[in-house]
């Protein structure tokens, strides 16, 4: 699959920026995932688990308060107030 920045940006700064194939996490209307090449749109995000896909196939899980979530066609960008892998 094909990979794409994604970047996590907390108040104290970024607390992740790497290539990924996948994330996927808790919308307002319910879960989702976002791969490369998803149209673009911005929404706001629930608190709870955050699945993050590797290139190589590696699953990481994280936990995100609210937030907002922007995809666009350079990178995907979670904002939130905290985040931490578990």
């Amino acid at each position: 699959m094909k990979a794409y920045k994604l970047v996590v940006s907390t108040p104290d700064g970024n607390a992740f920026d790497k290539d990924v194939i996948e994330i996927a996490l808790r919308g307002t209307e319910g879960d989702f995932a976002v791969r490369a090449d998803h149209i673009p749109f911005i929404t706001a995000t629930k608190e709870g688990d955050v699945r993050i896909t590797y290139p190589d196939g590696e699953d990481i899980i994280a936990i995100a308060s609210d937030g907002i979530l922007t995809v666009t066609k350079e990178k995907t960008t979670l904002l939130c107030m905290e985040f931490k892998i578990k």
